[in-house]
């Protein structure tokens, strides 16, 4: 199993998983996210810009991989994706370029399959 269908297949195995507690307050999270990145007056691919340069900021990989996954099915260019990443690393700092690796790595991976 390649990288994106690992992460994909965990994180919906765990997502079905947590929803299954029928927590309501994480329902509403899960589904407040899922809304947030809906198409509005701002579209998809600016929507899923702010969540991975946010996710680098914030250093988390599985947020990081997320979204560039959505970028790619969204249709976002290599020189789109790396300019947020450059954004991404300016905000944050250096401590955000061991999860730039990863990121490059993941759309590296996301652009071969």
């Amino acid at each position: 199993m390649n990288l994106i269908e690992e992460f994909n297949e965990y994180r919906s195995q765990m997502n079905d998983k947590i929803l299954a507690a029928d927590n309501k307050v994480i329902k509403r999270i899960f589904n407040l996210d899922t809304n947030a990145y809906a198409g509005g007056t701002i579209d998809i691919k600016s929507k899923e810009m702010i969540g991975l340069a946010c996710s680098m900021v914030l250093r988390c990989d599985d947020c990081i991989k997320y979204h560039l996954g959505k970028s790619y099915e969204a249709g976002l260019t290599k020189e789109q994706v790396f300019e947020v990443f450059s954004i991404a690393t300016l905000i944050g700092g250096t401590i955000v370029i061991p999860h730039l690796r990863r990121a490059a790595e993941y759309w590296e991976t996301l652009e071969n399959q």
